[in-house]
């Protein structure tokens, strides 16, 4: 069994978090990373990154050792695969210092297995809907959960596809769209590769009802949701077929926007029926002034925390282009959309 890596530069965690990093390193040898002016190769590791939140909601040990870290370069967690667990002093923040860690860690090349995060909030009561299933305390599912996460984190090896079925989502019909137009220049470095784009339209895909668990199950074992429509005909079908998904998403406010928010909303009912473990996601996210970041992170929260598609590393492309067109005149745009084809290619293609 190969050796784990836990990063947790905090000197002062909880008992909580303590015992949450037992639970991943009880039956397996592993390192322990503590000291940001030492810091080992990380290139090709299983690692957990172990954030102890305060009551302003991050972890400012851990932010100051990705700092050193980023001073080695944007490829110094190439090739390493990582885990999160996070515990906070209040019953809030995990989710954001999640999302935080996990795209810092990704523009330095580390990939993130499917429900990447183990989250204890103060009271642990983000634990109490497991017991409608585990007949145990929330503290004993929460070490519980730790233990299935490393067991998936070490047991991990991506899945790549002799002919991979690519799908890619997007709301814009605007055909001046920046967004679109950096796609495109990612897609003709991908000409011999299978892909389907889907255009969610306004009215097309309804917002989720927020059925029970009971019918919610129902409707997936017999491919059907509720509203029915494109959702049921063409869009969950073709993610259930597909390897990998692009989604594009320009920014208008800082969000995602809501025609594709109501496709992530919908996916639970196909998530009842599969796991989403070896499906690969990938974006493209233009803002005309900032804030791409935030979408990122967005899609990072929804799809690899929340519902398990595995993130690749590097799995977005950024860029600011406002005008119609401005996108081609972003410096070296051309090398930066055909690098990420190539990582689109290397993360799917056997």
């Amino acid at each position: 069994m190969k050796d784990l890596f836990i990063i947790v530069p905090n000197k002062n965690i909880s008992p909580i978090l303590s015992e949450m990093i037992d639970a991943v390193t009880s039956y397996t040898n592993y390192i322990l990373v503590q000291d940001s002016s030492n810091i080992p190769n990380l290139q090709n590791k299983k690692i957990f990154f172990a954030c102890e939140n305060t009551n302003i909601d991050c972890d400012i040990a851990m932010l100051e050792f990705f700092s050193k870290l980023y001073e080695k370069g944007d490829d110094c967690l190439l090739g390493s695969t990582g885990a999160v667990l996070v515990h906070s002093n209040t019953e809030q923040g995990t989710k954001r210092t999640s999302q935080d860690i996990i795209y810092l860690a990704n523009n330095l090349g580390c990939s993130f297995i499917g429900h990447s995060v183990v989250e204890a909030t103060s009271s642990l009561r983000n634990f109490v809907t497991w017991q409608k299933t585990l007949s145990l305390s929330v503290k004993e599912i929460c070490l519980k959960m730790c233990s299935r996460l490393r067991n998936r984190l070490l047991e991990h090896n991506p899945v790549t596809i002799n002919n991979p079925k690519i799908l890619v989502l997007y709301s814009s019909p605007n055909k001046t769209s920046n967004t679109m137009d950096l796609w495109h220049m990612t897609s003709n470095h991908l000409c011999n590769y299978n892909i389907k784009e889907l255009q969610i339209e306004n009215g097309e895909v309804v917002d989720c009802k927020g059925c029970s668990y009971k019918l919610c199950t129902y409707y997936g074992n017999e491919n059907k949701c509720f509203y029915g429509g494109m959702m049921v005909h063409d869009v969950l079908p073709s993610i259930e077929e597909s390897d990998a998904i692009v989604w594009l998403c320009p920014n208008y406010n800082d969000a995602v926007a809501s025609n594709l928010t109501a496709v992530i909303n919908r996916l639970t009912v196909l998530y009842r029926k599969i796991n989403f473990y070896d499906k690969t996601i990938f974006a493209v996210v233009v803002s005309g002034n900032s804030g791409s970041d935030s979408i990122s992170k967005q899609l990072i929260g929804a799809l690899n925390i929340n519902k398990g598609f595995r993130l690749p590393p590097y799995f977005s492309i950024m860029a600011i282009a406002n005008d119609p067109g401005e996108i081609f005149n972003i410096q070296d745009i051309n090398e930066k959309t055909k690098e990420f084809a190539e990582n689109i290619k290397k993360e799917i293609q056997a």
